[in-house]
């Protein structure tokens, strides 16, 4: 079992696949070393034991290779990426409501590229959206999302679509998307493509027919659908009430379905604040107690039939039972890996029981382990993985996985007492052990969870869960679920506004957050006080681990991965910077609250003397740079704002009021920590507002640049140049003011490249200027405005200048005390399963290959 989990994680490891052929002839190759050690034995029992490890850790490296291997062939051809190509395929899952649309999973049966056949993914995410208008109102949205035919599962349908490969943003301690999708199946994502009024007649979505297979997610479909009807069936009311009946709607549907996108991004903040998070979806522990409920009952049932008991014994047909009705919800629920992985646990501990054997605990624990590992090898990187074993792990270990004796003649309100003791005991033993890996996942700590959770565990678990499920058969109880759910809602909320609810920690290294873990377990073990208390100490390297900073007068400089937008953290020994806040991704989300401030937090990106984020710089009001503003202000509090824009601008951005502002003027120069910052551009101030009737807009060509200069070293002082959208025009005024003396020089080691390399910007007279050693874009993948423009990228290149998009680099790192180098995360940290993007041709052509032959560089041309 240890050979599995061993032989699993090693491949996983790998930058690149190899042929499949390959991987299985390592499988044959372990198979029969296993088969030897099973024939002949070794004496040594401890060498014995060794050589089986190895022989199950050389077969499942192959089998999991191979899997994989045979996956990567059904990848998207990149020749058909971006065109207009003819799809047949049945729905197979359950469609979900977007803004101004739906998103759906298609099986593909058929597809044509101009008439001819084409191979591409046999499972693919589309999205379907109506037409709206580019300053989306919420009557706008409705009405787009009400031009796209209600779609179901099973439905059969041709559909002219555009593909491309699953991409996602790559930075420190980030969701990984394109693992997510790869545990999927998923291989493509796209849009269907609707001809407008005059357009291409060929542009006809053709709906071919129903029911063709998938009835479990027509069913999942027909109860959210009538639940949203019964419990939310004026999505625009405005009142308080309907607002909180809404959201405690998408909760529910949540918990019956397992539709996680139904429960607003404002409800998830407060259950991770709160620490009650894993309840508000299916989970492993709603599977195990519907699989404990369910076996009760089938127990009670069978043991009316003397027959049936003499047939088969009651306490065997209720564990068949329990695993049957974990299995049936979790089908219902979606089958999610949450929801595999609990039936895989639940199923390996009943057949061992039916088989009557006696294994120890932690033979159990582990072959539960080996089992879900064999089904789904990538479980091993999720983090509920490490939570769910290790939490009953640490049950077993500290002696709380057997029920306690109870005394005859006990009264029922001391077995209650007792009862409750041991849950309270249960959930504290869960909490001490878990916190130093939560801390590791998320670097999250929520101080109130154990409270918070003593409160709702039994009530979601024994309540709300029951009433939502039940209201499948009775509508009304619905309803029930609804007024049940409010007051603990209330809780929770009261719980999350106490001060210090939740504290975030920078992201530790592995080495001490596993010795925090090691702490965390140690101090819940069944041993004298004395030496559980010894597991203090180990837990404090990772809650007072503080990420290296730049010496006094260096400065690093983080150019994050946010897609079509930008937004780079700046650090000194003891401030930090935010320039820009990335993009709006679409209603209700934003760089911000998925990039930005996650990204930042993990980073421990904050001042060591104001203990927040001491400065937010934005450049102009473009949404690609400021979506994620709000954002970042509501929730990392900046000591300072500054930036380019209008009163109104900040007033719509929240910005006016949470800290002292100051506009973005040249001139404009302070120190930090020996570091110099000094704003090169607009020229002037934003002009005065006449008339509310008319708002002016800071549009590209008021752009805040701001120059950052390192203290020397070796006579050298590095230089980092923030654009923003700068165009042309603007760009020759500063080259100008340079050479007459009116403005610093222009010449830099680091550019973040002007308008994300649009053809409006980045001139050669600008070029020839700066000279930097790199340039970065931060752009999206196959972005519509097609940045870094193709003449600009020749532009770079033929000026001998590095340009790297954020989509080929991911998050881009860059330290002024070794300015010929650069960090790119997707370079440094490849998988075989993340999607392979060429760099830019720059690159290609061997530009960096004296940084790389120094040993400085981190990326290879």
């Amino acid at each position: 079992m240890w050979g599995v989990l061993l032989g699993t994680a090693l491949q996983l490891q790998q930058a690149q696949l190899w042929p499949g052929s390959g991987y299985a002839v390592i499988a044959v190759v372990g198979a029969l070393l296993s088969v030897l050690m099973m024939r002949w034995a070794v004496p040594r029992a401890w060498l014995d034991r060794i050589a089986c490890c190895v022989a199950a850790a050389i077969l499942l490296y192959g089998v999991a290779g191979w899997r994989a291997a045979q996956q990567m062939q059904t990848q998207l051809d990149p020749a058909l990426e971006g065109v207009d190509l003819l799809v047949d395929g049945v729905i197979v899952a359950m469609p979900q409501t977007v803004a101004a649309g739906q998103r759906f999973r298609l099986a593909v049966t058929a597809a044509k590229r101009a008439g001819q056949t084409v191979t591409v993914p046999p499972l693919v995410d589309l999205a379907w959206y109506g037409s709206w208008s580019p300053a989306p109102s919420k009557a706008s949205l409705s009405a787009a999302a009400d031009a796209v035919p209600h779609l179901m599962a099973g439905q059969r349908w041709r559909l002219p679509v555009r593909l491309k490969a699953p991409h996602g943003s790559v930075n420190p301690y980030g969701f990984d998307y394109e693992l997510w999708v790869w545990e999927q199946g998923v291989q493509a994502s796209g849009y269907v493509r609707v001809a407008r009024a005059g357009g291409d007649p060929a542009l006809v979505p053709q709906h071919l027919s129903d029911g063709q297979g998938y009835p479990v997610e027509r069913l999942r479909q027909q109860v959210r659908d009538a639940m949203v009807q019964r419990l939310a069936p004026d999505a625009e009311r405005e009142d308080a009430d309907g607002a909180s009946r809404a959201r405690i709607a998408g909760v529910l549907v949540a918990l019956v379905t397992g539709e996680q996108r139904a429960i607003d991004r404002e409800d998830w903040q407060l259950f991770r604040t709160t620490g009650v998070a894993h309840l508000m979806a299916i989970s492993g522990l709603h599977i195990t107690l519907f699989a404990w409920v369910a076996a009760v009952l089938v127990s009670a049932l069978w043991r009316r039939s003397a027959r049936l008991c003499l047939w088969l014994p009651a306490p065997r047909v209720a564990l068949v039972g329990g695993v049957l009705c974990a299995l049936a919800y979790a089908v219902f629920s979606g089958w999610g890996v949450p929801a595999q992985r609990t039936v895989l646990m639940l199923t390996v501990v009943v057949l061992l029981r039916l088989s009557g054997r006696q294994w120890p605990w932690y033979v159990t624990w582990l072959l539960a382990c080996a089992v879900v590992v064999l089904a789904q090898p990538t479980a091993l990187l999720q983090a509920g993985f490490w939570l769910s074993f290790l939490a009953v792990g640490i049950l077993f270990a500290s002696d709380l996985g057997e029920p306690s004796a109870r005394p005859a003649g006990a009264s029922q309100r001391s077995n209650a007492i007792s009862a409750m003791a041991k849950l309270l005991r249960e959930q504290w033993v869960v909490t001490v052990a878990l916190t130093p890996l939560s801390l590791l996942l998320f670097g999250q700590v929520s101080v109130i969870g154990l409270l918070a959770n003593l409160l709702a565990i039994p009530w979601v678990t024994w309540v709300v869960t029951p009433l939502a499920l039940l209201g499948t058969l009775v509508p009304p109880l619905w309803d029930v679920a609804v007024w049940a759910m409010k007051p603990l809602m209330a809780c929770l909320q009261w719980l999350a506004q106490l001060p210090g609810a939740a504290l975030w920690f920078p992201q530790a290294p592995w080495w001490a957050a596993a010795a925090a873990v090691v702490g965390g377990v140690c101090m819940v073990l069944p041993l004298p006080w004395q030496l559980r208390m010894l597991g203090l100490p180990w837990l404090l390297p990772a809650i007072c681990w503080q990420p290296l900073r730049p010496d006094a007068g260096q400065f690093t400089l983080l150019a994050l991965d946010v897609g079509q937008g930008q937004a780079v953290l700046v650090q000194t020994a003891r401030h930090s910077l935010l320039y820009d806040a990335g993009p709006v991704y679409g209603p209700g989300s934003n760089a911000g609250d998925r990039v930005v401030v996650p990204t930042l937090r993990a980073l421990g990106a904050k001042g060591l003397d104001s203990g927040t984020l001491d400065m937010l710089v934005i450049s102009h009001a473009d949404n690609d740079h400021t979506g994620g503003a709000a954002a970042v202000v509501q929730q990392l509090q900046p000591a300072q704002l500054m930036g380019s824009l209008m009163p109104h601008e900040r007033r719509r951005l929240g910005m006016e009021g949470p800290a002292p502002w100051r506009d973005c003027v040249a001139g404009v120069r302070w120190d930090w920590d020996g570091v110099r910052f000094e704003v090169l551009h607009p020229q002037d101030t934003p002009p005065v507002v006449a008339s509310a009737a008319k708002l002016p807009h800071t549009g590209n060509s008021r752009s805040c640049v701001l120059r950052i200069a390192a203290a020397p070293i070796a006579g050298h002082s590095a230089v980092a140049l923030l654009m923003g959208d700068l165009e042309k025009a603007q760009e020759q005024n500063l080259v100008q003011a340079s050479q007459n003396g009116a403005s610093p020089p222009l010449r830099a080691d680091f550019l973040l490249a002007p308008h994300h390399g649009s053809k409006t910007s980045s001139s050669a007279a600008f070029l020839e200027a700066v000279q930097p050693h790199w340039a970065i874009a931060q752009t999206g993948y196959r972005n519509r405005f097609q940045h870094p423009a193709a003449p600009v990228v020749q532009r770079y290149a033929d000026l001998r200048i590095p340009l790297l998009s954020t989509v080929a680099c991911g998050a881009a790192q860059w330290h002024s005390y070794e300015p010929l180098a650069l960090v790119c995360l997707r370079q440094r940290q490849p998988h075989f399963w993340q999607h392979q993007v060429q760099l830019s041709p720059a690159l290609q052509a061997g530009i960096l290959q004296e940084a790389v032959d120094d040993g400085i560089g981190e990326i290879n041309p």
